[in-house]
Protein backbone atom coordinates (compact mmCIF):
# COMPACT_ATOMS: atom_id res chain seq x y z
CA UNK A 1 0.00 0.00 0.00
CA UNK A 2 1.67 3.41 -1.28
CA UNK A 3 0.96 6.63 0.81
CA UNK A 4 1.82 9.54 -0.92
CA UNK A 5 2.76 12.22 1.95
CA UNK A 6 2.42 15.83 0.67
CA UNK A 7 4.29 19.15 2.15
CA UNK A 8 1.62 21.73 1.50
CA UNK A 9 4.08 24.67 1.52
CA UNK A 10 6.43 26.13 -0.60
CA UNK A 11 7.95 28.32 1.69
CA UNK A 12 11.57 28.58 2.20
CA UNK A 13 12.00 27.04 6.61
CA UNK A 14 8.24 26.27 6.73
CA UNK A 15 7.29 23.45 9.15
CA UNK A 16 4.92 21.59 7.13
CA UNK A 17 8.14 19.63 5.82
CA UNK A 18 9.11 19.25 9.27
CA UNK A 19 5.42 17.73 10.37
CA UNK A 20 5.24 15.83 6.92
CA UNK A 21 8.45 14.09 7.53
CA UNK A 22 7.09 13.08 10.81
CA UNK A 23 3.75 12.04 9.08
CA UNK A 24 5.77 9.85 7.03
CA UNK A 25 7.68 8.35 9.81
CA UNK A 26 4.12 7.04 11.34
CA UNK A 27 2.62 5.56 7.72
CA UNK A 28 5.82 3.73 7.75
CA UNK A 29 5.24 2.92 10.91
CA UNK A 30 1.79 1.83 9.84
CA UNK A 31 3.20 -0.59 6.91
CA UNK A 32 2.97 1.67 3.87
CA UNK A 33 5.29 2.49 1.47
CA UNK A 34 5.45 6.34 1.58
CA UNK A 35 6.41 8.88 -1.18
CA UNK A 36 7.29 12.46 0.39
CA UNK A 37 6.49 15.21 -2.13
CA UNK A 38 7.83 18.75 -0.94
CA UNK A 39 5.80 21.57 -3.30
CA UNK A 40 9.18 23.53 -2.84
CA UNK A 41 10.56 21.55 -5.27
CA UNK A 42 7.31 22.16 -8.06
CA UNK A 43 9.04 23.12 -10.81
CA UNK A 44 8.90 26.86 -12.09
CA UNK A 45 7.26 26.37 -15.42
CA UNK A 46 4.14 25.56 -13.37
CA UNK A 47 2.92 29.06 -12.53
CA UNK A 48 3.27 29.74 -16.15
CA UNK A 49 -0.45 30.02 -17.70
CA UNK A 50 0.60 27.44 -20.71
CA UNK A 51 1.52 24.58 -17.74
CA UNK A 52 -3.02 24.27 -17.76
CA UNK A 53 -2.15 22.87 -21.34
CA UNK A 54 0.98 21.28 -21.43
CA UNK A 55 2.69 20.37 -17.81
CA UNK A 56 6.60 20.60 -17.72
CA UNK A 57 8.46 17.34 -17.91
CA UNK A 58 9.87 18.40 -14.42
CA UNK A 59 5.73 18.03 -12.96
CA UNK A 60 5.83 14.10 -14.09
CA UNK A 61 7.61 12.66 -10.96
CA UNK A 62 4.69 14.97 -8.78
CA UNK A 63 1.90 13.36 -11.00
CA UNK A 64 3.61 9.83 -10.84
CA UNK A 65 3.92 9.80 -7.19
CA UNK A 66 -0.51 10.77 -6.88
CA UNK A 67 -0.74 8.36 -9.61
CA UNK A 68 0.91 5.26 -7.88
CA UNK A 69 -0.67 5.53 -4.71
CA UNK A 70 -3.54 4.93 -2.89
CA UNK A 71 -3.78 6.97 -0.33
CA UNK A 72 -2.68 11.15 -0.17
CA UNK A 73 -1.86 12.25 3.50
CA UNK A 74 -1.54 16.13 3.11
CA UNK A 75 0.39 17.84 5.71
CA UNK A 76 -1.09 21.78 5.00
CA UNK A 77 -0.56 24.94 7.11
CA UNK A 78 -2.88 27.64 7.61
CA UNK A 79 -1.82 31.01 5.65
CA UNK A 80 -3.93 33.97 5.85
CA UNK A 81 -7.35 32.00 7.00
CA UNK A 82 -6.57 29.36 4.21
CA UNK A 83 -4.40 27.32 2.84
CA UNK A 84 -1.29 28.21 0.73
CA UNK A 85 -1.85 28.93 -3.72
CA UNK A 86 0.70 26.42 -4.33
CA UNK A 87 -1.01 23.63 -2.67
CA UNK A 88 -4.15 24.86 -4.84
CA UNK A 89 -1.85 25.29 -7.87
CA UNK A 90 -0.77 21.28 -7.23
CA UNK A 91 -4.24 19.97 -6.74
CA UNK A 92 -5.31 21.80 -10.21
CA UNK A 93 -2.78 20.52 -11.88
CA UNK A 94 -3.53 16.58 -11.09
CA UNK A 95 -4.98 14.86 -14.03
CA UNK A 96 -8.37 14.42 -13.56
CA UNK A 97 -10.49 12.28 -12.94
CA UNK A 98 -7.06 10.59 -12.41
CA UNK A 99 -5.96 12.00 -9.32
CA UNK A 100 -9.06 11.59 -7.48
CA UNK A 101 -10.53 8.46 -8.15
CA UNK A 102 -9.07 5.21 -6.87
CA UNK A 103 -7.46 7.42 -3.80
CA UNK A 104 -8.22 8.59 -0.47
CA UNK A 105 -7.36 11.34 1.59
CA UNK A 106 -6.25 12.40 5.30
CA UNK A 107 -5.77 15.68 7.00
CA UNK A 108 -3.05 17.18 9.42
CA UNK A 109 -3.21 21.05 9.70
CA UNK A 110 -0.66 22.91 11.73
CA UNK A 111 -0.53 26.67 12.59
CA UNK A 112 0.81 29.31 14.11
CA UNK A 113 -2.66 30.03 15.73
CA UNK A 114 -4.10 28.09 18.21
CA UNK A 115 -6.82 26.54 16.35
CA UNK A 116 -3.91 24.13 14.21
CA UNK A 117 -4.96 25.15 10.39
CA UNK A 118 -9.20 24.12 11.11
CA UNK A 119 -9.77 26.06 8.41
CA UNK A 120 -7.64 25.36 5.72
CA UNK A 121 -8.30 21.74 6.76
CA UNK A 122 -11.89 22.46 6.35
CA UNK A 123 -11.63 23.82 2.65
CA UNK A 124 -9.27 21.54 1.48
CA UNK A 125 -11.72 18.88 2.79
CA UNK A 126 -14.17 20.54 0.55
CA UNK A 127 -11.95 20.74 -2.52
CA UNK A 128 -11.34 17.25 -2.00
CA UNK A 129 -15.08 16.54 -1.30
CA UNK A 130 -16.08 18.07 -4.54
CA UNK A 131 -13.41 15.53 -6.58
CA UNK A 132 -15.99 12.61 -4.89
CA UNK A 133 -12.48 11.45 -2.86
CA UNK A 134 -12.68 9.78 0.31
CA UNK A 135 -11.45 11.39 3.17
CA UNK A 136 -10.54 9.94 6.79
CA UNK A 137 -12.81 11.16 9.41
CA UNK A 138 -9.84 11.82 11.90
CA UNK A 139 -7.95 14.72 11.44
CA UNK A 140 -4.70 16.14 13.23
CA UNK A 141 -4.24 19.86 13.80
CA UNK A 142 -1.41 21.48 15.41
CA UNK A 143 -2.26 24.48 17.28
CA UNK A 144 0.95 26.94 17.61
CA UNK A 145 3.42 24.72 15.88
CA UNK A 146 6.38 27.09 16.40
CA UNK A 147 6.06 25.96 20.29
CA UNK A 148 5.89 22.02 19.24
CA UNK A 149 8.76 21.85 16.86
CA UNK A 150 12.30 21.02 18.58
CA UNK A 151 15.55 22.76 16.66
CA UNK A 152 15.96 19.12 14.87
CA UNK A 153 12.19 19.49 13.86
CA UNK A 154 11.01 16.80 16.43
CA UNK A 155 7.37 16.99 17.80
CA UNK A 156 7.74 18.03 21.92
CA UNK A 157 4.27 16.98 22.48
CA UNK A 158 4.34 13.03 22.81
CA UNK A 159 0.29 13.31 22.56
CA UNK A 160 0.23 14.92 18.91
CA UNK A 161 2.96 12.77 18.39
CA UNK A 162 0.61 9.76 19.39
CA UNK A 163 -2.49 11.57 17.34
CA UNK A 164 -0.40 11.45 14.10
CA UNK A 165 0.54 7.60 14.44
CA UNK A 166 -3.11 6.97 15.35
CA UNK A 167 -4.21 8.45 12.45
CA UNK A 168 -1.25 7.04 10.31
CA UNK A 169 -2.90 3.45 11.27
CA UNK A 170 -6.02 4.30 10.68
CA UNK A 171 -5.45 5.89 7.15
CA UNK A 172 -3.47 2.58 5.98
CA UNK A 173 -6.43 0.48 6.92
CA UNK A 174 -8.99 2.99 5.42
CA UNK A 175 -6.92 3.15 2.37
CA UNK A 176 -6.89 -0.87 2.42
CA UNK A 177 -10.69 -1.80 3.07
CA UNK A 178 -11.23 1.24 0.36
CA UNK A 179 -9.28 -0.50 -2.32
CA UNK A 180 -8.12 -3.86 -1.44
CA UNK A 181 -6.17 -5.13 -4.78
Amino acid sequence: MKICVISGSNRAGNNSIKIARIVAAAHESAGAEVELLDLRELPQDLLTPEAYNEKPAEFDRFRDAVLGSKGLAIVVPEYNGSFPGVLKLFIDMLPYPDAYEGRAVSFTGLAAGRWGALRSVEQLQLVWGYRNTPSLPRRVFIPEVFEQLDGDGALKDDEIQARIGTQAEEFVAFCRALFPS
